[in-house]
Formats: structure tokens, C-alpha cells, sequence
């Protein structure tokens, strides 16, 4: 049995059934929609729709196909093949169980129709993935939390436009990206609850006319709820756009990370080595040690970003409710979700193995124009109006530049020549750890401020 040709008297072109298969990409959906089957089938025998034994044949012939997909000694895609049909993978298990069992197995498709089928079966894919996706998150999370509590009083420079801002920690750099990928989960649970709703019992458009639980499916499946309306529960790809946006953002964070341990890695900065496990070198170039890990993460970004714009150009046109373009939602969905886990799993892996080089910026950092913020701070508690101190201290910054020195090298006389507000202590703010300390407010990357985010993600994180 393929794709139903019972109005039709002509067979369906060769090239035609080769290009609408959608087996290759749809195979990954095969344990949902078994699990799916397995409620509809259930729940068709409590309520009086086939008998109960009849349930019983085709629940043990799905478990047995379950079992065939799982131990590899039934190929989907071999078998449609020989048929030289255009399957889809429900089409392809409905087959196989009707061989397993006989006419019983057409049974199972009573009250349902692939629109409705073929919905549950990616939601189901995508309560799996989000649940892997957030344990992958965490481990993420747990990574950086570990080396920000190593180098909790690791100073570096914080960086606006790509110049040297501030002297921060780089615990606190570290846990800005704690913190994005913790919102990042918290799109992923939000999305979960539209997601955690059964479409199935929809059938094509309008419903059925069988006395159906719609609500009980959902139960069995470890689902919140039901999609009401039927027309909108087999029309609509928003929740897995949702998804891949969620996944977007994931990974737009990855990428910006990556991109920063490229820098960090890189001879120019020396600030981290990371490990020869997720380095490589080069084909021609002996002394090379390339992050290509990190670079990787950047590249799979535009991937998810390309699946996005897809999805989201494939259903812009559509009138309600299916049409068959819809069937191009699966490879964006199913790839999605398995780049965005394995960027997941390789970055904490990596983040794993960095070694930082604690000493690398701190004699850099004092007296550097980055303290310049700390010279307006100064004479605005002098009272001087931050625009006034604000340009005071740049004529400082200027005077060190074409002096080629430090701003702990230029003399009291010509800061006194800026502004008659300098004085001698001015020079105890021109250490970068000073600087730190110096940090009052909620949430800063002052010492104190750091340890207690630290401590805070640690509770958060169970470490």
C-alpha cells in the first residue's frame, strides 16, 4: 500500500513518487509515530470504535515493528524502494503492519488521517528534543560555571566595539553567557507548553464522525491539553517555528562564544589555550593548532538561521488548512534539532578543557586608558558634572597617548592643568583591581559581587 490511489485509474509517475517521498528525512519520526499509534489504537477500543482484540493485534504488531526499527532488521527505506513508491514513514509502518498482521492493521488509520498523524508525530519529536536540548543547556551551564569559580579573580578587559572598555573578571564574562543560555532554557520550557498539545483526532480538517477521546490520546502521550480547533491543529507550523527560533537564539549565543574563543586562542591575545581535543591542525602549516571546534559553532549557526527563514517562508502563503508544501517542515525541524544538540554537547565538552592564562592582562590594565572611567568617577565625587569630568578625563587619555605613557605616568602638574579638582590620591585609582573593587552596584564584576553570582548559579546548578 503507498500513497492511497482510490479515485485514480493511473498509477502515480515514477518521478513524481521520488518527489514527494519525504522517507529519507520523515524515518527519524518513526518512534512517535509508533507511540502515537499505540494511544490511537488504544483508545479506539475503549471507546467502541474497534473491539478489543482487534486493539490488541495491532499494538503488538506496532511493538514488534518498534522493535524491527530499533534492532535495524527492517529498513523503511530498502523496502519503499522496492515498491518504487513515494512513502512517507507513517505510510511505510501502516505497510508493514498490515503485512505482519494482515487487513486488521488498516484498522488503525480509522478516525485519524496523516494530517492529524503526521502533527502529533512532530510534536512528540519536539517534547523529546526540547527535554535533550535543556539537559544539554545545563551541562553547558555547569561548564562555564566551573571555570568561572576557578577564575573567579582572573582580570581581563571588558571589550565595547571591540576596544578595551573596562578591567573586568572574567568570571563575570563567563557568567553573561551562564545567564543567556538560562534564558535561552526558559524559551525552550515556554515553547514546550505549546508544544505539549495533541492535534490528533483533528483527522483532515473537520474532525470525525466517530466518538473519539481526543483528551485521553493526549494523556497516554504526556501531553498538557489538546489543539482545540481542528482546522488550526493540522494548518499550523507555528509551534515548530517556535522551536527553531528558540533554537536560533541558542545558537546565535554558541556563535558568540565561539567567535570570542577564536580571538582569546588566537597568538595576538595568548588569553586561553583550548585543548588539543578540539583542535586541529593544519594540512601544510605544521606549527598550526586551529580552533576549529569553536569555529564550527559559528559556521552551524546560519544553518538554523537558513531553516528558520524556510519554514517560516514555506507557510507565509498558505490557505487554510493542509497543503502538501507542508511537508517540507521536516528536514528544517529534525535537522534543527540534531545540530543544535550536538553544538550543545561539543562546546561544553570544549569548554572543558580551556586553560586561561591568569596573568595575561593585569599588568596590561593598570594605569591603561580602560581605567579612564574611574578618572571621571573621581572628579564627579569632587563635584564635577560627569560631561565636564567625562571630557576631563579623555584630555588625559589624549596627553598619555602622545606621551606614549600610562596614565599612572603623567605627572600631577599636567592633571592638575586638566582639572584643579586632581589630586595626589587620583594615582590609587589607577589599578585595575582597584578598579574592581571599586564596583558598588547589583550585579557588577566587582570580587564580592562575582563570588555571589557564583554561589548563586551554583544553588541554581546543583553544584
Amino acid at each position: 500500500m503507498s500513497t492511497p490511489r482510490g479515485r485514480f485509474r493511473a498509477r502515480l509517475d515514477p518521478r513524481a513518487q521520488a518527489f514527494s517521498s519525504s522517507l529519507g528525512v520523515d524515518r527519524e519520526l518513526a518512534e512517535e509515530d509508533i507511540a502515537g499509534s499505540l494511544a490511537h489504537a488504544e483508545m479506539l477500543a475503549e471507546s467502541g470504535v474497534i473491539s478489543r482484540a482487534d486493539a490488541r493485534t495491532i499494538m503488538r504488531g506496532l511493538k514488534l515493528i518498534r522493535q524491527e526499527l530499533r534492532q535495524g532488521s527492517w529498513d523503511p527505506e530498502a523496502a519503499t524502494a522496492a515498491r518504487l513508491s513515494g512513502d512517507d514513514i507513517h505510510m511505510a509502518i501502516e505497510r508493514r503492519l498490515i503485512q505482519k498482521i494482515g487487513p486488521r492493521g488498516g484498522m488503525l488509520h480509522t478516525a485519524r488521517s496523516r494530517n492529524d498523524q503526521v502533527a502529533l508525530d512532530e510534536r512528540l519529536y519536539l517534547k523529546r528534543a526540547i527535554d535533550r536540548t535543556l539537559v544539554h543547556l545545563r551541562t553547558l551551564q555547569r561548564a562555564l560555571l566551573r571555570q568561572a569559580s576557578r577564575h573567579r579573580m582572573v582580570m581581563m578587559p571588558g571589550y565595547t566595539h571591540l576596544q578595551r572598555g573596562q578591567p573586568i573578571l572574567l568570571a563575570h564574562h563567563l557568567l553573561a553567557y551562564v545567564s543567556m543560555f538560562d534564558r535561552d532554557a526558559e524559551r525552550l520550557r515556554d515553547c514546550a507548553k505549546r508544544v505539549h498539545r495533541s492535534p490528533l483526532g483533528a483527522a483532515a480538517l473537520g474532525g470525525t464522525s466517530f466518538p473519539i477521546d481526543r483528551r485521553r490520546v493526549a494523556r497516554r502521550l504526556g501531553l498538557n491539553g489538546i489543539v482545540e480547533n481542528s482546522i488550526d491543529a493540522v494548518s499550523d507550523r507555528d509551534v515548530q517555528i517556535e522551536f527553531i527560533s528558540s533554537a536560533a537564539i541558542v545558537m546565535m549565543h554558541l556563535s558568540r562564544l565561539g567567535e570570542e574563543l577564536v580571538l582569546w586562542s588566537s597568538e595576538e591575545w595568548q588569553f586561553v589555550e583550548i585543548g588539543e581535543e578540539f583542535t586541529t591542525g593544519s594540512s601544510i602549516m605544521p606549527q598550526k593548532r586551529n580552533p576549529d571546534i569553536a569555529e564550527l559553532l559559528r559556521g552551524k549557526t546560519g544553518r538554523i538561521y537558513g531553516h528558520l527563514v524556510a519554514l517560516l517562508t514555506v507557510m507565509k502563503g498558505l490557505p487554510l488548512a493542509y497543503n502538501r508544501d507542508m511537508q517540507e517542515d521536516k528536514l528544517p525541524i529534525i535537522d534543527t534539532a540534531g545540530t543544535l544538540e550536538g553544538s550543545l554537547e561539543v562546546a561544553a565538552g570544549m569548554i572543558t578543557t580551556l586553560r586561561f592564562n591568569a596573568s595575561r592582562f593585569e599588568q596590561e590594565l593598570d594605569g591603561s586608558p580602560a581605567l579612564a572611567t574611574e578618572l571621571a568617577d573621581y572628579l564627579v565625587r569632587k563635584g564635577v558634572p560627569f560631561r565636564q569630568a567625562h571630557s576631563a578625563a579623555g584630555a588625559a587619555v589624549r596627553e598619555a597617548d602622545e606621551r606614549d605613557s600610562t596614565l599612572r605616568d603623567l605627572p600631577l602638574a599636567t592633571y592638575r592643568r586638566i582639572s584643579p579638582r586632581f589630586d595626589e590620591d587620583l594615582y590609587g585609582l589607577l589599578s585595575a583591581r582597584r578598579s574592581l573593587l571599586a564596583k558598588r552596584s547589583e550585579g557588577s564584576t566587582s570580587p564580592a559581587s562575582v563570588a555571589r553570582a557564583v554561589a548563586r548559579w551554583e544553588r541554581r546548578l546543583g553544584l
